[in-house]
């Protein structure tokens, strides 16, 4: 085939596909908007929010991206949760409305590419995932393009899409380092098919080229900065905080994570990308392996090397694309009746999980519903729980609450101290609160030693007097020479580690300049 010739994009179905796929996608994104308020910002969100006032090429945890993001949103549309959420929401109803075009080019009638849509649309962790302002938002959206441009490549012979790969996979690599394992996949798949033809030309060569050179200053600003994000995965390692799961539990993550009801659909999404044919491409089978090893290799990469259970969510809408087709084949003659019944399954199951993944009812009524449930709250990371999971609802809670207790004790201060007060938050949650709700309430912005609030430094703080956030009595009577107790923390909804005194240390046993280099925590 020419490589310049676009090959027409097959659709066995009626053209009504597109359309229901659209009106998914544009439901998914109005859902996320309509409860974008519901409860409070995310504390990743504050944290990306202050980075955004730092505008540099990496962070001691992400790349950039996010960073330029947080502040495209601030500028453009300024702070609300309405603005924060907007880019999320877009996200998720694009990568919808991709998950049912890409289920359309490979040959699923409109039912399979509903259903395709659908099973994004209902699975609990891109609920979640979409909702807040995190890298995570658009880890699939980068992976679905990139698996497109894929079948696209494969379909039309034309290998100058390798260089739209190749600027995709660089602008995914500043989202997230894991866009390098999608590409390390799917550079396995090309060579284990027969797809490898590609490397004998050279425009896959300046994709990734392309893809690197995107990627150089985030790797220049790591090597001057000694490559912080290593120390910190090595940091969370040896503490064993992070969640780690063995390779049944892992697979069992999958399922329940994506909606138990949609694993039939990833699974004959899986199967027919190796095995399956399309009808309407002269009968040749697993046409698309390459996918299929792409997605194979980073399931068995991720296990090995312990990885956490929703480091491969982002490849599922491209799986759910593939079993869209399969499922529309498997269905399309006397087995048609089973459509609306699975249909059905699906979007029951997934409406009754929705509230456990995004805040569609009030605190109250979700601890009701969980109890209901016989749910017990989310644990992550051994974080201690409060009555909310922390992996998203517990974490929006007690953030104007704590500032609005910071600024009493700081305004409590004798006025001569006060100017000379640092506020030192134990955690970038904390500390991306007092710099997000502080200005309203008059406080300076917080210093930390977490993350990359250490690289920022104290400032022209010497530790004459400062308010001490989310330490203990005994972690103060070690800094301090003298120290009250001028405030407490605890909201009911929030994580039990952000119930803490605030400590008023006057002054540090050591200048805080000299005590910088201690202060440091990635983890």
């Amino acid at each position: 085939m020419n490589s310049n010739s676009a090959a027409p994009v097959p659709d066995s179905g009626s053209g009504s596909g597109p359309k229901i796929v659209f009106a998914i996608a544009a439901i998914f994104f109005l859902a996320q908007m309509a409860t974008a308020t519901r409860y409070g910002i995310f504390r990743d969100e504050l944290y990306y929010l202050d980075c955004a006032r730092h505008l540099q090429w990496g962070y001691v945890d992400q790349p950039p991206l996010i960073a330029f993001l947080a502040w495209l949103e601030r500028h453009l549309t300024g702070d609300s949760l309405y603005s924060i959420r907007f880019l999320p929401a877009l996200a998720g109803g694009i990568t919808i409305w991709l998950t049912g075009r890409l289920a359309r080019i490979l040959g699923a009638d409109a039912f399979g590419q509903s259903l395709a849509a659908l099973a994004v649309f209902l699975s609990g962790s891109f609920l979640t995932m979409f909702h807040i302002l995190t890298m995570n938002a658009f880890e699939p959206l980068l992976w679905t393009t990139a698996a497109y441009l894929i079948v696209r490549i494969i379909q039309t012979g034309d290998q100058k899409l390798w260089v739209w790969f190749g600027l995709l996979c660089g602008v995914g690599i500043l989202n997230k380092w894991s866009m390098l394992f999608f590409g390390c996949g799917a550079a396995i798949g090309l060579v284990l098919t027969r797809e490898r033809r590609a490397l004998r030309h050279r425009w896959i060569w300046l994709g990734l080229a392309l893809a690197m050179l995107i990627w150089l200053p985030n790797v220049v600003w790591n090597i001057q900065h000694h490559w912080p994000f290593l120390e910190l995965m090595a940091n969370v390692r040896a503490s064993g905080r992070d969640v780690t799961r063995g390779p049944i539990p892992f697979l069992i993550d999958q399922a329940f994570d994506m909606n138990i009801l949609s694993a039939p659909i990833w699974i004959a999404g899986v199967l027919w990308l190796f095995w399956g044919r399309e009808k309407k491409a002269g009968g040749e089978r697993g046409r698309y392996r390459v996918i299929g090893w792409t997605y194979l290799f980073l399931l068995i990469y991720f296990i090995a090397a312990r990885g956490k259970s929703y480091y491969l969510f982002p490849i599922y809408p491209v799986l759910f694309a593939a079993g869209g087709v399969a499922i529309a084949q498997w269905t399309a003659g006397s087995a048609r009746l089973l459509r609306p019944i699975y249909t059905a399954g699906l979007i029951f199951s997934g409406a009754f999980f929705a509230p456990y993944a995004m805040p569609i009812l009030s605190p109250e009524g979700f601890i009701h519903y969980q109890q209901a449930l016989h749910l017990a709250p989310t644990q992550f990371e051994h974080s201690p729980n409060g009555p909310l999971n922390q992996q998203i609802f517990a974490d929006m809670f007690g953030w104007d609450d704590m500032v609005r207790e910071v600024a009493h004790s700081y305004w409590s201060l004798p006025a001569w101290i006060r100017e000379k007060t640092a506020i030192a938050a134990s955690n970038y949650g904390e500390a991306g609160a007092v710099d997000f709700f502080g200005p309203k309430y008059g406080l300076p912005n917080a210093i930390s030693g977490h993350q990359t609030y250490w690289f920022w430094g104290p400032g022209n703080y010497t530790g004459q007097s400062m308010l001490i956030l989310g330490d203990s009595d005994r972690r103060a009577s070690q800094l301090c020479e003298n120290y009250d107790v001028v405030g407490h923390v605890a909201n009911p909804y929030s994580r039990l580690d952000e119930h803490f005194d605030i400590y008023w240390c006057h002054p540090l046993r050591w200048s805080l300049q000299q005590l910088w280099p201690q202060a440091k925590h990635f983890d």
